[in-house]
């Protein structure tokens, strides 16, 4: 079985806890210390309680808290070079552990598969985690699926995707010409109606759980997500999950 559960996600911070045995990792962590702990303890669980953290890319919401978690418990840190790049800090008292964007892992009980994605950041990765035959997909900062990333995320049992934007309501906002441009292109993130193409375009005949991920606080409605994942999947509405930035969402599970 594995168990996944959401600390937050969104603009302000993200972090993703995925569980299997006795192996707790965290994915991100973009909130700060003294927050982390407690939107841990609200899942019940301790930072003493993780086996390492794993880092998609160095955007500020995905990486902001990381090393001050790592130093303060003695954590283990897996990136990519250019994630590392990115972010780089003292390196004196931090385990950083390099990876290749494409090449599997070990960690405890859990087999990791990190692999590319379009994104406006160095070297950035999304995750795949396996358990006795059962796989999480995570896909978040992401601007155009590719073959490679489809063909990755078949036969999961569980998605936590991205649902960024709506389009209509990102015409309409206040942002610049040019965020909106970034945001709505190749490198940016992953609207309402490509997320669900995407559905389309994957064996989703395995599938237990979806949870929408990284909605815009201001371009985005979480019924406008739901909406556009349940036509895409013919499912009932209470059967998608959204995840909050305040709360995220409670532990989950697949078996």
């Amino acid at each position: 079985m594995i168990r996944f559960a959401s600390l937050g996600s969104g603009s302000a911070g993200n972090a993703l806890l995925v569980e299997h045995e006795a192996t707790c990792l965290m994915l991100d962590c973009g909130f700060g210390l003294r927050e982390t702990v407690t939107r841990l303890q609200r899942l019940g669980r301790t930072p003493s309680d993780l086996a390492g953290i794993l880092v998609t890319h160095e955007h500020g919401d995905h990486v902001a808290g990381v090393f001050r978690l790592a130093c303060k418990f003695g954590l283990p840190v897996w990136m990519t070079h250019g994630t590392w790049v990115g972010c780089r800090e003292d390196d004196s008292a931090l385990d950083v552990r390099i990876i290749e964007g494409d090449r599997p892992l070990s960690i405890g009980e859990l087999e990791v598969l990190p692999f590319p994605v379009p994104h406006d950041a160095r070297e950035p990765v999304q995750f795949v985690f396996s358990g006795d035959g059962i796989r999480l997909g995570v896909l978040t900062d992401i601007g155009e699926p590719t073959a490679h990333v489809c063909a990755t995320l078949s036969g999961c049992a569980g998605l936590v995707l991205e649902f960024n934007h709506d389009a209509e309501l990102l015409e309409r906002s206040a942002y610049p010409a040019s965020l909106k441009r970034r945001i709505a292109g190749r490198y940016g993130h992953l609207e309402n109606s490509a997320a669900a193409s995407l559905l389309g375009r994957i064996d989703c005949s395995r599938l237990q759980a979806l949870v929408a991920a990284h909605l815009s606080e201001r371009n985005n409605r979480s019924e406008l997500a739901v909406g556009a994942a349940i036509k895409a999947l013919g499912c009932p509405e209470d059967w998608v999950g959204v995840a909050s930035p305040d709360h995220g969402f409670d532990w989950r599970s697949l078996g």
